[in-house]
């Protein structure tokens, strides 16, 4: 009983480290919330100017107060909710808060939002909201009161917890009544359950669980998906549904002008990137170039050169705008309005429910827009056939272009009577428009996405494009990367159905494309399709995004145009924004899945054999010696186990990974469970008692007999631990497939195994040779014939899960024509 005791203090260090490993985990937790905050407050100035008495001084963000006057210019981030009084050319920045690509205009008397930035111009606003107060706040707000579900692996992990430690007490309380009943002590009684919950208690199993989960963290960052929260390496493995965005993910973001149509004629422009070179072809020449330059006043962004590279500067579309506009400037030193820019008096930003902007250059207005929007303004233009006729026109031709997935501006013009007064109104000029044309842009989908989309079918998952783009754009691109359903089905933000359960059904299909979310509508999503029992992976990039990427199962941010709320709130970054790299990271999370299932089935069979000596102890009344201590498990647990654990949990994605449906079995399940407790661990159990047995018999002993000399028990005791050692390292081969036999999969495939099998022996040897710990763990080196047995341990193993397999593979093979009988 020595051992027993010398067991307690194990007992106690490990309750001490697990107390220590909650508090450190609850310390981390809190250490993330705070550096969320830190992150949001960062996307404030410290300080900002004011204007107070006549005079502009700085002062701190946090000592603004409602109406105080702020002075803002170009690049300064809005540092509350403000009414502006005075802009000058001013546009913001506002993708982080609505989704839209584009920086809008502003003009006195719009609100701009706290967390935003002044893009261009200069600017005075009144604050109207500070603090709590302001837009960013309540979307900030709304993320914090999102409450992560728990992922698919957490929801495991404790059904296991649940059923091991239901287990163990049972049995150990079991152990405790029966050791009495034959007559030991209750303190020897109470130590000798201790030692049995022990033994059923997988103890690698939780650093096993977090070195995988690490080394899949470590494999998808080589593949440019940064994890934030390990447990979303497994959660991507069961991710069943996929709501993606449009721009930068399914797209490249690099909007080009290819086509122009005017009612005298359509021109083709073939050209890369933002630069001036292209091959212009086709009629109505002079007719696009005004259309062109009047796209070109009535955006913000440009293209610039930069160290030999043409870039775009702001919105990729405007600058695609830009492009355009050089292309087919007239030869001369006096393209459009030569180098000077327009200069532009008034400019009314982009809005969601107009779908167009404009600006005011002299007395003239440009316009260009959704051509839903600007067509019915006009009243010339299309041609000479009248005004119901050419607005026809243009639109027929609106849905040739739309046909070939490009997206489609319509752009126009009105000469006003004169310049307009301080306090006219946008509805009054932005009327009696004549139609310039029609331009339209391509952005070129990425040319791994078509093929990434065929891989999220083939593995059984469900992909729909969830933007705050305009529907038009979004089914386009739906279409030219393969990615809508058939039939088409495109729902718009502000027509979705207010009955959840309607909602959720149009949802719960593949192809589906949703535009012009808000948050909430975005947030409401996520939680449909997981009220449908789905996986959801929600991508996003912006503060709007974040209560949906924080609402979702796995939440994936865009690492290149992403904003900082949105990757705190993600649970995994896209280091390219790249659609293609998120299957390649489901892959990973189903292979870490596959993996957690292999050192589960390894550490599981190894309880059984260290459960065995109890019961066998047990069932003859305590007649029999026990083989195995309490120290002694310990030791297989931490010591020679881990190892080669750890090597199962980096074993690569299989060839077939992507081609099952997504894992929704259990961890623990019937086929685990038999493998375990019906094949692999009896076979150990059996070699290690038989080696434990055959070094008594050798010394003479009988069962019933008193107990033979002290270093007779230590030698059979040595025995049977090295059988189950010996055993172990069999079943590590076996447990890398649950199909396949080792030797097919290659003895050297995984390399780290090797290393661990060898360190494993390594431990061996100590734990056996070294006297002061093989006195401490109470055994000695077997006997030849005990080593016999033991050695005999690794091919029986082997030989037991081969006959397992091919009984497997023969019951799959005759379960599939029964499945096509039914089926027909």
């Amino acid at each position: 009983m020595l051992a027993y005791l010398a067991g307690m203090p194990q007992l106690a260090i490990a309750i001490v480290v697990v107390i220590l490993v909650n508090g450190i985990f609850a310390y981390i937790q809190q250490e993330r919330a705070q550096h969320a905050a830190a992150k949001l407050r960062e996307l404030l100035p410290a300080m900002v100017s004011v204007r107070r008495d006549n005079r502009v001084i700085k002062v701190h963000t946090t000592e603004l107060v409602p109406d105080d006057a702020v002075v803002l210019v170009a690049g300064d981030r809005v540092p509350a909710d403000l009414r502006l009084v005075l802009a000058a050319g001013c546009s913001v920045d506002e993708s982080m808060l609505t989704g839209e690509s584009e920086a809008l205009a502003k003009v006195p008397g719009d609100t701009v939002f706290g967390g935003t930035f002044l893009v261009n111009g200069q600017a005075e606003g009144v604050v109207a909201g500070t603090g709590g107060k302001t837009r960013l706040a309540e979307i900030a707000a709304l993320t914090g009161k999102v409450e992560a579900p728990p992922s698919p692996l957490a929801r495991e992990l404790q059904r296991i917890v649940r059923i091991t430690a239901t287990m163990a007490l049972g049995i150990g309380v079991l152990f405790f009544v029966l050791s009495l009943l034959v007559g030991i002590s209750w303190r020897d009684a109470f130590l000798f359950a201790i030692g049995v919950m022990v033994a059923l208690v997988p103890e690698g199993l939780l650093p096993t669980v977090t070195l995988s989960l690490a080394v899949g963290a470590q494999r998808m960052a080589q593949r440019n998906a940064l994890v934030r929260n390990l447990e979303a390496v497994e959660t991507l493995g069961s991710t069943t549904f996929i709501c993606t965005d449009k721009t930068g993910t399914l797209t490249q973001n690099r909007m080009n002008a290819v086509e122009v149509w005017t009612p005298a004629g359509v021109l083709s422009v073939i050209g890369a990137g933002y630069g001036p070179e292209a091959e212009v072809t086709g009629t109505g020449t002079a007719e696009a170039r005004h259309l062109s330059t009047a796209a070109l006043a009535a955006s913000v962004g440009r293209a610039l050169l930069h160290e030999g590279k043409w870039i775009a500067e702001g919105d990729p579309m405007e600058a695609a705008i830009a492009a355009l506009a050089a292309r087919l400037a007239a030869p001369g030193p006096d393209p459009g309005w030569g180098a000077a820019e327009p200069q532009v008096s008034h400019r009314f930003a982009f809005d969601p429910r107009r779908l167009r902007e404009s600006a005011i250059v002299g007395t003239t207005l440009y316009v260009k827009g959704a051509p839903e929007s600007v067509i019915p303004l006009c009243v010339h233009g299309g041609g000479d056939a009248g005004e119901a006729a050419g607005a026809a026109r243009a639109r027929e031709k609106v849905d040739q272009m739309a046909s070939h997935g490009l997206r489609v501006l319509a752009v126009a013009e009105r000469t006003l009577p004169g310049p307009p007064g301080a306090s006219f109104k946008l509805e009054e000029v932005e009327r009696e428009l004549t139609l310039l044309g029609l331009i339209g842009l391509h952005d070129p989908p990425r040319a791994e996405v078509r093929v990434a989309l065929e891989a999220a079918r083939g593995a059984g998952i469900k992909v729909a494009m969830v933007t705050g783009d305009h529907a038009f754009t979004a089914a386009a691109i739906a279409r030219e990367t393969g990615l809508i359903g058939t039939p088409e089905l495109v729902l718009e933000g502000h027509n979705l159905p207010e009955d959840d359960a309607v909602l959720a059904a149009l949802l719960d299909r593949d192809g589906v494309v949703v535009s012009r979310v808000t948050p909430e509508q975005k947030l409401r999503v996520a939680r449909l399709l997981q009220g449908r029992g789905h996986v959801v992976a929600m991508t996003g990039d912006g503060v709007n995004d974040g209560p949906a990427l924080q609402q979702a199962d796995i939440g994936v941010a865009m690492g290149r145009s992403g904003t900082d709320v949105a990757r705190e709130a993600a649970d995994l970054v896209l280091l390219d924004d790249d659609f293609a790299t998120i299957i390649a990271a489901v892959e990973q999370g189903r292979a870490t899945y596959a993996n957690i299932r292999r050192f589960l089935t390894y550490h599981l069979t190894d309880n059984v054999a260290e459960l065995t000596p109890f019961v066998i102890w047990a069932l003859s009344g305590g007649r029999f010696p026990l083989a195995l201590s309490v120290l002694q498990i310990l030791a297989l647990d931490i010591g020679t186990d881990l190892l080669p654990a750890l090597a199962l949990g980096s074993e690569a994605p299989s060839k077939g990974t992507l081609k099952r449906p997504p894992e929704r079995r259990h961890l623990m399940d019937r086929a685990l469970m038999f493998r375990v407790f019906g094949l692999l661990g009896p076979v150990e159990a059996l070699f290690e008692m038989t080696a434990y047995t055959a070094v008594l018999i050798g010394a003479g002993w009988t069962p019933g007999a008193a107990l033979p000399p002290a270093d007779v028990l230590m030698a059979a005791s040595g025995a049977a631990f090295t059988t189950v050692v010996l055993a172990q390292l069999a079943n590590a081969f076996a447990c890398r497939s649950a199909s396949v036999p080792p030797w097919r999969l290659g003895w050297f495939t995984n390399r780290l195994l090797v290393w661990a099998v060898l360190a494993e022996l390594g431990l061996l040897a100590v734990f056996l040779f070294l006297g002061p710990l093989a006195a401490l763990l109470g055994h000695a080196p077997p006997s030849p014939g005990g080593l016999a047995v033991a050695l005999a341990a690794i091919p029986a193993v082997l030989l037991a899960d081969w006959l397992y397999k091919i009984a497997r593979h023969r019951r799959a093979a005759t379960a599939v024509p029964a499945a096509k009988v039914q089926r027909l």
